[in-house]
């Protein structure tokens, strides 16, 4: 019997693994080819080849549902970006982000303009908050402190996203990438050179 058991478990967690793929899979597509997050849950259902009760116990809802089909593009196609660009700083992540964004366009746009906007937002800003420290304090770790580096990432983050989603969710088709990516640089350098001025005078003052 416990034999029976140990060897069931296995099959059942990737039983519970292929549906929840699934789901996600049919989320993004079905969001993706609708241009609405309004999609009925019998339909994702349907496309992923479950019932609707397995969307129900794997996920409760359809808005969670979608929010975890958000982030799991982002983890699975927009991080391996980040982590294949050779600098943590710069235009390459910057573009390796516009990119992303413009590619699944619909996508986003379609879960910005729904009730989940701001969870979806809160969410992303998540996974990119500890790609932008890391950033952060290659260039400003010995300048300022943890918690300041730590606003500073937060503080990035957020404002980023707010250009980002304005972009997504408003800008003309099609989307141009390189130019927000120099935007986005732009911005960056206004902030990084005010902090270096700031740092710059502390110091003189501490002397």
């Amino acid at each position: 019997m416990e034999f029976e058991l140990a060897a069931a478990t296995p099959a059942k967690d990737r039983r519970v693994r292929r549906s929840r793929a699934a789901l996600i899979q049919a989320a993004i597509a079905l969001v993706t080819e609708r241009g609405t997050a309004a999609i009925p849950i019998s339909d994702i259902a349907a496309a992923a080849d479950v019932s609707r009760q397995l969307v129900y116990q794997h996920f409760g809802d359809r808005d969670a549902l979608l929010l975890e089909a958000a982030l799991d593009l982002a983890r699975t196609e927009l991080l391996p970006r980040f982590a294949d660009v050779a600098s943590p700083e710069g235009r390459e992540r910057a573009l390796a982000l516009t990119r992303h964004f413009a590619e699944h366009r619909v996508f986003y746009r379609a879960m910005l303009n729904s009730s989940s906007a701001y969870a979806l937002t809160k969410a992303l800003s998540g996974l990119i908050i500890p790609v932008n420290r890391r950033a952060i304090d290659a260039q400003f770790a010995e300048e300022y402190d943890p918690q300041q580096l730590d606003d500073l990432a937060v503080f990035v983050t957020g404002g980023g996203a707010t250009v980002v989603n304005a972009w997504v969710t408003d800008a003309d088709d099609p989307l141009d990438p390189e130019d927000l990516a120099d935007r986005l640089i732009g911005l960056l350098g206004v902030i990084t050179g005010a902090l270096r001025r700031t740092a710059a005078s502390e110091k003189e003052t501490d002397r």
